[in-house]
């Protein structure tokens, strides 16, 4: 571990931890976008991106539901070093995670100060009556059984809006940051990314990435495996 980057560590008293589907990976949760990833691996008619939209769900609500059990579920998946020492320090006070990942493992790590940007896949919920649904039963039937509407996870599908309260806390966040580290993700899906443009201005940013990033203003950029990163980072 970099002294200077362990110092900065050490130092801050606002970090924000921005992160992606590459803090998961290790975990075993496959990534959409990389070579091997969901939305290239798909050999069917129609890209990734439609199943996981708001007009699959509602025009072939069977097909949405074969497609988001079989690919995004991954219930044995448990927590790496990476959520595990980002949530120590939500626990310590000292920082706060926006993340666009829906697996809910930073839930399972128990890190405070979490935004899921994107939503969680273990919320699941009933279109018709609103009312939540332990995720168990969606795993059987996209059907609620209490009153007979379709059951969805609480996931931000392609076309449909942001939840709003996550977008003020995420802004918030970041304005009070003094340091903003960058993981797992190439920062290029909005409105995530553009969460960049809020950050304090005097804060230091750090990106741990396995591909080199670029942005328009300094920044330190770590290209390394984040497990072995956090590996060696001392949180204290």
């Amino acid at each position: 571990m970099d002294d200077e980057i362990q110092k900065m560590f050490d130092q801050a008293k606002h970090i924000v931890f921005l992160t992606g589907a590459g803090v998961s990976t290790p975990s075993g949760i496959p990534d959409y976008r990389s070579k091997n990833g969901l939305y290239t691996q798909d050999k069917s008619d129609k890209p990734a991106e439609y199943y996981l939209s708001h007009a699959c769900l509602n025009n072939e609500p069977d097909v949405f539901y074969k497609f988001v059990k079989s690919n995004m579920y991954y219930p044995d998946a448990k927590p790496n070093v990476i959520h595990e020492k980002q949530a120590q320090y939500t626990n310590l006070g000292k920082a706060s995670i926006i993340t666009q990942n829906v697996d809910n493992l930073y839930n399972v790590a128990h890190a405070k100060h979490l935004v899921e940007f994107h939503g969680n896949l273990y919320h699941v919920y009933c279109e018709k009556c609103k009312k939540n649904v332990d995720w168990h039963e969606y795993m059987k039937s996209p059907i609620h059984q209490g009153c007979g509407g379709t059951l969805r996870p609480g996931i931000v599908l392609y076309d449909e809006g942001l939840d709003q309260g996550n977008i003020i806390n995420s802004i918030q966040m970041m304005q009070k940051s003094d340091l903003v580290v960058i993981v797992g993700t190439s920062m290029r899906v909005y409105p995530f990314a553009g969460l960049l443009q809020y950050r304090n201005q005097n804060a230091n940013v750090i990106a741990i990435n396995q591909e080199k990033l670029n942005f328009g203003f300094p920044f330190k950029m770590v290209q390394a495996d984040a497990v072995k990163f956090f590996d060696d980072l001392n949180v204290r």
